[in-house]
């Protein structure tokens, strides 16, 4: 007996060896299937303080000087605006889808062709940079304030296919960028069309709500810091594309000091003189911190009645939403952004494949 209860001891003994080795090498496993995966969503991460301010500044002195100019075509079809502009020798094809309560003209410069068109600033340098590439660049404005899904899909994704078939570009590699709605809905619409990758700018798209297909686009997401909702959201989703193999990056954007200069040099029309008057009133009325940080959203400070009583501006001033873009844009908690062109069309032009 006293063998046996050897024997048995033994082969436990054993069992036990096993045991732990099982799981030490399904650890070792999970930890390598961890790192792969966090591997595959590269994140830029916020840079200091001093590196922010210094990135921006030089951004500031170097905005681009364009060879390209804005000079769309226009049409109304399927009770939509389209608006595009195709240059001499296009390399690809871009759609762009705004946010909530704008439009497909808020793109482009006012022009004889476009006398609509109001050039919002950052949108307009967003457009002149994919020009200067060489990209077909095609707006389309929502049915309705917002982007809405179904119909606008089968709208869209019919508006686009008869435009580059009427183009002859209908081989050129196909990009989207949509920002805010826009970029829920291009999410969306990337199920349904072939593009060769796409930009959703703060928005976290609607990944929960559809199924990803096996071959989606490579993704990347542009987001703002202060809305940390939304960043968690951009993370989980990233997560949930690099699961199922689709290649994913971010674009995390800082907040910086507001700045007459940069006032001036990003919007056509506001000369340097009404920027510092501008400015000064910002200070004045306290809606700037000693730093130069905007100490509110634009949307949420009444700029536009504090520049009226010290009649600087009139009732009519045309300028309103070029400079509360810009304000939005400085406080970095959601507006559309063109500060991170450079980053975007890298990202396009890396996979710059034809269809």
């Amino acid at each position: 007996m006293r063998l046996g209860s050897e024997r048995i001891t033994h082969k436990s003994a054993h069992r036990s060896v096993f045991d732990r080795a099982i799981i030490l090498f399904s650890f070792v496993l999970i930890l390598f299937a961890s790192v792969l995966l966090i591997s595959r969503i590269p994140i830029l991460n916020p840079p200091s303080e001093s590196k922010t301010s210094e990135n921006l500044q030089n951004l500031f002195q170097k905005l681009p000087n364009f060879s390209s100019q804005l000079n769309p075509s226009l049409y109304h079809t399927n009770g939509t605006e389209v608006i595009y502009q195709i240059p001499s020798s296009p390399k690809a094809v871009l759609f762009v889808a705004h946010g909530c309560n704008l439009h497909a003209y808020d793109f482009w410069d006012k022009s004889s062709n476009c006398p609509h068109c109001t050039g919002l600033p950052e949108d307009r340098l967003f457009v002149l940079q994919a020009l200067e590439l060489n990209m077909a660049v095609i707006t389309i404005s929502s049915l309705g304030k917002c982007w809405s899904f179904q119909r606008e899909m089968v709208n869209v994704q019919w508006i686009i296919q008869n435009w580059v078939k009427k183009n002859n570009i209908e081989n050129l590699p196909k990009f989207a960028m949509g920002a805010s709605s826009g970029g829920y809905f291009v999410s969306a619409l990337a199920t349904k069309m072939e593009f060769s990758s796409i930009c959703i700018m703060i928005a976290e798209g609607v990944f929960k709500n559809i199924d990803i297909p096996k071959i989606y686009p490579p993704t990347l997401f542009v987001h703002m810091v202060k809305d940390r909702n939304r960043a968690r959201a951009v993370l989980s989703n990233m997560e949930q594309l690099a699961e199922v193999g689709v290649e994913v990056k971010e674009i995390r954007c800082e907040e910086f000091p507001l700045d007459a200069g940069f006032l001036a040099k990003r919007i056509p029309g506001l000369d340097q003189g009404s920027a510092d008057k501008l400015i000064e009133v910002f200070h004045e009325k306290g809606f700037l911190d000693e730093k130069g940080h905007l100490k509110k959203d634009g949307r949420a400070i009444k700029w536009k009645e504090a520049l009226l009583k010290k009649k600087l501006i009139h009732e009519k001033f045309e300028l309103f939403s070029h400079v509360n873009e810009e304000m939005n844009l400085a406080f970095a908690y959601h507006e559309f952004t063109s500060l991170n062109n450079d980053e975007i069309f890298e990202w396009f032009e890396s996979h710059m494949k034809r269809n």
